[in-house]
């Protein structure tokens, strides 16, 4: 079963909506007019019973006290049959009739009245239920008389005008309901027309062609969406760049110990001695190990980057203290003058095993490239909102101007002395970048060697 576009999913909810609002505009609309038609009406019927009054004062004085009472003619008998061309005038004439007291007793009244059975009503409006119908009734006392004009009319004539009205109203709104509907369908399908454009440019991206996707015509409310994925193209294309640069650079690096390996076998083959074949053994043995310490920083490096992180808080003086003394015995064989100082309870926020590894590489490449008898000074100390760890060595250095490229991957500076990989400061620096840290390199205040100042979120 397929699943509804987004067009018919904004239409069933904005239509039902609508339809409600007209629902509800439409009840209010109904009991406003019964309001005011009923209010319009019982004004009626009170200038009816003063206008009868004025008409019929002298029939008062003129009757004898003990007359029978006395029927007015309705209207539409006065008049024949005139009213009959009009049925609705008709039908308004008959919904209407009055009674005129003197004495508590019937003096006048109209043709189409209530039974003498009926009492008197209160003064004012009240509601009575005559002949399966409910009749609205104005008593108008006489002040100073013993009088009272009635005059009544059938509360359906009401609510028939009530619903004549609404019915012209509604007739016209079924009418427009369809087109209503179909006018918010093509303003739906028109507005997601955009949406529609960029998901277009985004499905005709590929991973050779990550070019920013134009923002200049997106609505204002779709630009946010279009500079956020137009960062994430620009970043997935650096990621691209540098991870086909790494696959180049890693084949590259990878083929100079694999040369090396097939010579030694080769000469190995073709050792004609005991002593020629071990001291190949040997040379073999040093070959394999460069190349497996390679693959594993190759390793490393590429796992750095997804490698996924739980920060919590962990004891960085602790941390260095254990990677200080898991090199104790490299340390020793060169004699070097290492110390640790600093606050012991510092705390960083961080991943504790991409933190270990950071601190590992660091303190190995302080320890290889110090010669023996050297000295090596770490230290952590608090820098604003951010631990410091700090180390520095009296190693050859680097120079100011390969302080940046060096953290590039297998950018090596020349130290024909030392062998390394040019990975284990792009794996520091990969780690810093995740932890939300900084390093820089510094020449020590000795001016010999180099100062690494790493700074990490204090947790």
């Amino acid at each position: 079963m397929s699943r509804p576009t987004l067009t018919r999913k904004l239409f069933f909810r904005i239509t039902p909506t609508i339809l409600i609002t007209m629902a509800i505009i439409g009840g209010f609309a109904f009991n406003s007019a019964t309001r005011e038609i009923n209010n319009v009406y019982d004004a009626q019927l009170i200038n009816d019973a003063n206008v009868l009054w004025m008409l019929l004062h002298n029939e008062f004085d003129e009757e004898p006290r003990d007359a029978p009472p006395k029927q007015i003619a309705d209207i539409d008998f006065n008049m024949g049959n005139q009213l009959a061309l009009n049925e609705d005038a008709d039908d308004y004439a008959d919904a209407h009739m009055f009674r005129a007291w003197k004495d508590n007793k019937i003096v006048l009244f109209s043709g189409s009245t209530f039974p003498a059975e009926i009492p008197l009503q209160r003064a004012g409006f009240t509601n009575v239920h005559y002949d399966s119908e409910q009749w609205r009734i104005y008593s108008l006392p006489i002040p100073e008389t013993q009088i009272v004009i009635e005059v009544a009319e059938k509360i359906a004539m009401r609510q028939t005008l009530v619903s004549n009205i609404l019915l012209n109203l509604i007739f016209p709104l079924l009418i427009l309901i369809p087109l209503i509907a179909l006018l918010i369908w093509f303003g739906i399908n028109s507005g997601l027309s955009t949406i529609r454009m960029l998901v277009q440019q985004i499905r005709s991206r590929s991973p050779d062609d990550l070019s920013a996707i134009p923002v200049d015509t997106l609505p204002r409310d779709l630009s946010p969406l279009g500079r956020s994925i137009n960062q994430l193209l620009e970043d997935l294309d650096d990621s691209l760049k540098a991870e086909r640069r790494f696959a180049d650079h890693a084949a590259h690096q990878l083929r100079t110990p694999q040369a090396a390996l097939k010579l030694l076998l080769q000469m190995l083959a073709q050792a004609d001695s005991e002593k020629e074949r071990q001291a190949i053994i040997s040379d073999l043995v040093v070959s394999n190990e460069k190349a497996t310490y390679l693959i594993e920083q190759l390793l490393r490096a590429a796992r750095v980057s997804h490698q996924p992180m739980q920060l919590q808080p962990v004891a960085l003086y602790s941390t260095v203290a254990s990677v200080v003394a898991e090199m104790g015995n490299l340390i020793t064989a060169k004699q070097l003058d290492t110390s640790l100082d600093g606050d012991e309870k510092a705390l960083v926020r961080a991943d504790e095993p991409l933190l270990r590894l950071m601190v590992s590489n660091l303190i190995e490449n302080a320890v290889k490239y110090t010669p023996s008898g050297g000295r090596i000074r770490v230290g952590v100390t608090l820098a604003n909102n951010f631990w410091r760890l700090s180390i520095s060595d009296s190693g050859p250095g680097i120079a100011e101007h390969h302080r940046e490229a060096v953290f590039q991957r297998f950018y090596r500076v020349d130290t024909p002395q030392i062998e390394g990989t040019g990975l284990g400061l792009t794996i520091v620096a990969d780690i810093i970048k995740r932890l939300s840290g900084t390093i820089a390199l510094k020449s020590p205040a000795s001016g010999k060697g180099l100062l690494v100042e790493v700074l990490l979120p204090k947790a």
